[in-house]
C-alpha cells in the first residue's frame, strides 16, 4: 500500500507542479520567495517550493552566493520591530505579547527555509544547500548569521527522536554499502573486497542513523569489531586473512572507526547518541560482552609536535608513544578543552582514555598524522555519567593510571609561537 501511496502523491506533485509552474517559471527567485511566504495553500506552497530548490539546483556558485546574500541580507530580523515588540512584552509579558515578540524577533529566512522542506527529497536538498553555504563562509563571513540558522532548524529536524538505527551488513542494499564505501573518513575502503572483510564476518558490526526524510542517506555510521580483549592496532582489526570468532566468545565491543557522511550537518552532533545506542543494541545481542572502547586515530598528534618543537622523525616508537600520552593529557584547544578533537569528543561522552599503542596505525595517513600512535577510550558504563560530569564542568581529562605514568616520563619543550 505504501509502494502505490507513494507513486500517486509523486504524480499528483507533479502534475500540480506542472501546472503552476506556467505562470510563475519567469518570475525571478526573490518574487517566488515572497510568494510562498504569503502563499496560504499546501498545493501551491508545495510548487512554489520545489520550483524555488530546483532553481537553486541549477545555479552556479555566483548564483549561489547571491541567494545566500539574498537570504542573509534581504531576509533578516527587522530590528526596530523587534525592540518594539521587545519593549512591549517588557512592560506586559502576557502570551499576546510573547507571541508578539517571538514572530518579531524570527527572520523571514527561518519561515521560508520551513516552507521550502514540504516537497519531496526537500530535507536532503536543504542539507546539500547548507553544505554549499558552509564552503563560502570562509570568504563571506557575512553569511554566519544564515548559517547559524540553518543549524538551529537541523537541530530540530535531526534530533534524536526522529533518527533510525539500522545495522549495515553485506546483506544491505548495494546503494546503502557504496555509500558506506564513499562516506567512510577514517580508515579508507580500498574495494569490495575490503567491505566485505568489515561486514560479513561474525565478529564484526556496522550501525548507521539515518532519518525518515532521508531513508536512503546515512547520516553517522560506527564500524565495530567484537573481540577477545583490547585490539591495539587496526592491522589486526583489519587484517586480510585472519579466522573470525564466534560472536558469542567476544568479551569486547571495539569501535574502530565513526564517519559523518554530511558536511550540510556539520556541528550537528550525531556520535554520542550513535554509541549509546549501539551500546544497547549490542547489550541486547550480546549479554556476554562488558567492554566497549575504541580504537582511535590522533588526528592533531605530529601538527603539534611541530609546533611545540618536539617532532623528531627519528625517535623511536616508545618516544612518539610518550609524546603522544602527554599530547592527549595535557596538550589544551584555546578553550582549555583537549586540543585533540577525537579525544574532545570522546571525553565529553562520558569515556576515559584508557592506553596508547606505538605502530598501531602504519598507513601513510596513520604516520602522517600521528606517527603510526592510536589510543583506547574506554566507556565504563558504571562511570560514565561521572566522567562527563568531570570533563564538563572541571575539564577533568579522565585516564588510566599507565597512561598518566607514561606521559611523566617524557620531558616536553615548548616553543610554540
Amino acid at each position: 500500500m505504501n509502494f502505490f501511496a507513494d507513486i500517486l502523491s509523486s504524480l499528483f506533485d507533479r502534475k500540480l507542479g506542472i501546472a503552476s509552474h506556467v505562470e510563475d517559471d519567469n518570475k525571478p527567485i526573490d518574487a517566488l520567495c515572497q510568494a510562498l511566504l504569503s502563499s496560504r495553500g499546501d498545493v501551491s506552497g508545495m510548487s512554489l517550493a520545489q520550483l524555488i530548490l530546483d532553481r537553486y539546483a541549477d545555479l552556479d556558485d555566483a548564483g549561489k552566493l547571491a541567494w545566500f546574500s539574498l537570504l542573509a541580507n534581504d531576509m533578516d530580523v527587522p530590528a526596530e520591530v523587534a525592540i518594539v515588540a521587545i519593549k512591549a512584552y517588557q512592560d506586559a509579558p502576557s502570551a499576546k505579547n510573547y507571541e508578539a515578540m517571538t514572530a518579531a524577533v524570527e527572520p523571514a529566512r527561518l519561515q521560508l527555509i520551513r516552507r521550502l522542506n514540504q516537497t519531496h527529497d526537500a530535507t536532503a536538498k536543504l542539507v546539500a544547500m547548507r553544505e554549499d553555504l558552509i564552503r563560502f563562509l570562509p570568504e563571506h563571513p557575512n553569511l554566519g548569521k544564515l548559517n547559524v540558522d540553518f543549524k538551529h532548524l537541523f537541530a530540530s529536524w535531526f534530533n534524536r527522536g526522529f533518527l533510525v538505527l539500522r545495522p549495515i551488513n553485506w546483506s544491505s542494499p548495494a546503494h546503502i554499502l557504496e555509500k558506506i564505501i564513499t562516506y567512510e573518513s577514517v580508515h579508507e575502503i580500498e574495494n569490495w573486497d575490503d567491505l566485505r572483510r568489515r561486514l560479513q564476518p561474525e565478529d564484526r558490526r556496522c550501525f548507521a542513523f539515518f532519518h525518515p526524510a532521508m531513508p536512503d542517506e546515512p547520516l553517522i555510521f560506527v564500524e565495530v569489531a567484537l573481540t577477545k580483549g583490547t585490539p591495539n592496532s587496526i592491522q589486526s582489526v583489519l587484517l586480510e586473512n585472519r579466522d573470525a570468532m564466534v560472536a558469542e566468545k567476544a568479551d569486547t565491543a571495539a569501535f574502530y572507526s565513526i564517519s559523518n557522511c554530511q558536511a550540510g550537518l556539520a556541528g550537528i552532533s550525531f556520535g554520542n547518541s550513535l554509541i549509546k545506542t549501539v551500546v544497547q543494541h549490542l547489550l541486547r545481542e550480546l549479554p556476554q560482552i562488558r567492554n566497549f572502547v575504541t580504537l582511535s586515530p590522533i588526528p592533531g598528534l605530529v601538527k603539534w609536535l611541530r609546533e611545540t618543537g618536539n617532532f623528531d622523525a627519528d625517535a623511536t616508537a616508545e618516544t612518539h608513544r610518550q609524546l603522544a600520552a602527554h599530547y592527549l593529557l595535557s596538550a589544551k584547544h584555546r578553550n582549555g578543552q583537549p586540543r585533540d578533537p577525537v579525544a574532545r569528543f570522546h571525553l565529553n561522552n562520558g569515556a576515559l582514555v584508557d592506553a596508547v599503542h606505538a605502530n598501531a596505525d602504519k598507513s601513510k595517513n596513520g604516520m602522517a598524522q600521528s606517527c603510526g600512535i592510536m589510543v583506547n577510550y574506554r566507556y565504563d558504563l558504571s562511570r560514565i555519567s561521572e566522567n562527563h560530569e568531570a570533563f564538563a564542568n572541571q575539564q577533568t581529562v579522565i585516564a588510566e593510571k599507565s597512561v598518566k605514568t607514561l606521559a611523566a616520563e617524557i620531558e616536553i619543550a615548548d616553543r610554540a609561537t
